[in-house]
């Protein structure tokens, strides 16, 4: 079986790396899933322990819970798919399992926006035909699937609303990528919150690539609701970079796609993956002085922060004043 945590608290993003090494007590393939969970296969720690997945999940809760203080929602299933579904189905404190023998009754009503890879303009084409559950749309004709979203998206698609998912748990994961994250207090409809949010999350992010010497080719944003549902998106830049600027337009970016408008916010998490030491990636030189200035203003600002702290320099957009 799968094993999928969410941990309640925005401090897990912090405390992930030692709660992936805590996972690992119980089995060597744990993969990361930043900012605030983890997978783990449980195969060969059921037949090490000689105890069932269920066991093991609470081993795990009570560990996070002496060590950290942090508790969790667990899922636990046949493959990583499913087994984040029934994370995110699974209340704070509690696991919801989903066996083999149950996965066609568990997937049939889920709306389609339940399965990975599906967003709103996809599952906007779907339901339009009347697949709006993944029932439907596992029982569909294939060639019907193929032609509404593609040959290869059909076919993905169309298997996992069969429950089948192919990508193992790669352990370690969490080397590749940096993610920070921001919960709001309340539901968060304001959008300049919004941005303000995104900025600070760019900002952190340049700095932790900056300080580490590393640069990332992509960021992932998540989104997550008051009903938490949460909505995920990736695309690549233009060029690696740890510049803050680069990335907070990028974030903005995928933000802006979403069409939230007065969507019901609880946090945003971002996501730098495809990690590379800074030394290799390769930068466009411009002729525009500004792009220079500000790189090495940037440079400045991060010795200010390194010996006077975080928060030594900081965008105007983020002062308490603004």
């Amino acid at each position: 079986m799968i094993l999928c945590a969410h941990f309640a608290l925005a401090e897990a993003g912090t405390a992930l790396p030692a709660l992936v090494t805590l996972a690992e007590g119980l089995t060597p393939v744990v993969q990361a899933l930043p900012p605030d969970g983890l997978l783990a296969d449980l195969g060969g720690a059921e037949k090490y322990f000689g105890q069932d997945a269920g066991q093991l999940a609470a081993v795990l809760r009570v560990r996070a819970l002496a060590h950290f203080g942090l508790d969790c929602a667990i899922g636990l299933a046949p493959n990583p798919m499913l087994a984040r579904m029934a994370a995110r189905d699974a209340g704070p404190g509690t696991t919801r399992t989903v066996r083999p023998d149950e996965v066609d009754r568990y997937l049939a009503a889920k709306p389609v926006r339940a399965l990975d890879g599906v967003g709103r303009s996809t599952a906007g084409r779907l339901c339009a035909y009347g697949l709006d559950t993944a029932g439907r749309l596992a029982a569909a004709p294939p060639g019907t699937v193929q032609r509404i979203l593609g040959a290869r998206q059909g076919r993905d698609l169309q298997e996992r609303a069969r429950g089948i998912d192919r990508t193992p748990v790669v352990p370690n994961a969490s080397a590749r990528s940096l993610a920070a994250e921001r919960t709001f207090p309340r539901d968060e409809l304001d959008p300049v919150r919004h941005q303000r949010a995104l900025l600070s999350l760019a900002e952190e992010l340049g700095v932790r690539l900056r300080g580490s010497g590393q640069a990332c080719r992509s960021l992932t944003l998540t989104v997550r609701y008051a009903d938490r549902s949460t909505t995920t998106r990736t695309r690549g830049l233009r060029e690696p970079t740890a510049h803050s600027p680069a990335l907070a337009d990028l974030a903005r970016a995928l933000h802006a796609a979403l069409g939230l408008q007065r969507a019901r916010v609880r946090g945003i998490a971002l996501r730098a993956e495809g990690l590379m030491a800074a030394e290799h990636a390769a930068h466009q030189l411009t002729f525009a002085p500004e792009d220079e200035r500000a790189r090495r203003i940037e440079a400045v600002a991060d010795l200010a922060r390194a010996k006077f702290g975080p928060r030594a320099v900081i965008p105007g957009s983020l002062s308490d004043a603004a």
